[in-house]
């Protein structure tokens, strides 16, 4: 079992862990009441051999529909609506079980019905597992963008089991091996070089990616400086993302995109190699993740004025010069060509 210690909370990774999850929730919740949160595909998926995973608990299921457009303030309300008409109690335990739709969504629930309850991730794609479950970001979308409603919220826990991604599909898999390429590339030139050559991720290289995440998060919890480093191609996917209504590209796509994008204006400001931005593309497409013709930043630009780390002085922009090296440029939007 690999072990990770946030400031809060704790990280347990390992190949079967989900049968391990009484265990666990005995750790940090001695009641017998649970509500998980899933979507429907992963009920139809898991529910059975979940619900006998927690026989010993009282279950309570609430089921959203799976897809990016799941969060949102109809299925935040619908979501709580629910959980307080099957009963549930501040001192209840929330089991978020899902992507990222999921662990955002349950996690910005439990950190305002009641002014909070404890809840805990189960991460069930890759992109969840390395990315969106760690952190304490929790949060909704808006038709301005992305996670534009939400609130720093730490889970009590978060139980990563690899053995899950055998049913993710492909497309699903690889969304998530795009934010590993982008941990590797802001934080760990290991890690990158890795996924250079291999499509296939196990125990090890989710907690380097986790890793990663970790240290600007311990460094900058509230995402003011440090922690933005994460953000290495969000600004442009995001926009990619919203611009096409969260139809057309998976986050991982779209961000992969954004991750070009950011190479390119790297390359206009003198700060990237052109060398590493043709290694970058070519592993991309490589793993399924863009395509040629590539997209253009010039067709994203107005979809980037609510971004988050638009601030007042700028945007605060994350340029990479060397595979786990990035630092944060503050940039006008005549900047961007």
């Amino acid at each position: 079992m690999t072990f990770i210690k946030m400031a809060d909370y704790d990280i347990y990774i390992e190949k079967n862990m989900l049968n391990q999850l009484p265990k666990m929730i005995e750790k940090i919740y001695a009641d017998r009441k649970l509500f998980v949160v899933t979507d429907q595909h992963l009920f139809d998926l898991y529910h059975e051999r979940l619900t006998d995973i927690l026989k010993d608990y009282s279950v309570q299921y609430v089921v959203i529909k799976p897809g990016e457009k799941s969060k949102s303030f109809d299925t935040y309300q619908l979501v709580i609506e629910t959980l307080i008409e099957k009963g549930i109690k501040r001192s209840d335990l929330i089991v978020a079980f899902g992507g990222g739709v999921v662990g955002d969504l349950t996690g910005f629930v439990a950190a305002t019905l009641y002014r909070g309850i404890p809840f805990i991730q189960v991460p069930t794609s890759l992109l969840a597992m390395v990315d969106s479950s760690i952190g304490g970001k929790v949060g909704i979308d808006l038709a301005y963008g992305k996670n534009l409603v939400g609130a720093f919220y730490q889970p009590k826990m978060v139980v990563i089991d690899p053995e899950l991604l055998k049913s993710l599909p492909l497309r699903d898999y690889r969304n998530g091996l795009a934010e590993m390429i982008k941990a590797g590339l802001i934080g760990d030139k290991h890690l990158y070089h890795y996924l250079l050559e291999h499509d296939e991720v196990g125990e090890q290289e989710i907690s380097q990616s986790i890793c990663v995440k970790r240290e600007l998060v311990l460094l900058d919890p509230y995402d003011k400086k440090e922690r933005m480093l994460l953000n290495f191609g969000h600004t442009f996917g995001h926009a990619i993302e919203k611009k096409h209504r969260y139809e057309t590209y998976l986050h991982g796509e779209a961000i992969s995109y954004g991750m070009l994008i950011a190479l390119e204006i790297g390359k206009s400001l003198g700060e990237t190699k052109d060398e590493l931005y043709e290694e970058v593309k070519a592993l991309l497409i490589k793993r399924g993740l863009v395509k040629e013709p590539l997209l253009h930043m010039d067709d994203y630009k107005d979809a980037i004025i609510h971004d988050k780390k638009m601030l007042s002085d700028g945007l605060h922009f994350v340029i990479v010069d060397k595979p786990g090296n990035a630092k944060i440029k503050v940039l006008r939007l005549e900047d961007l060509s």
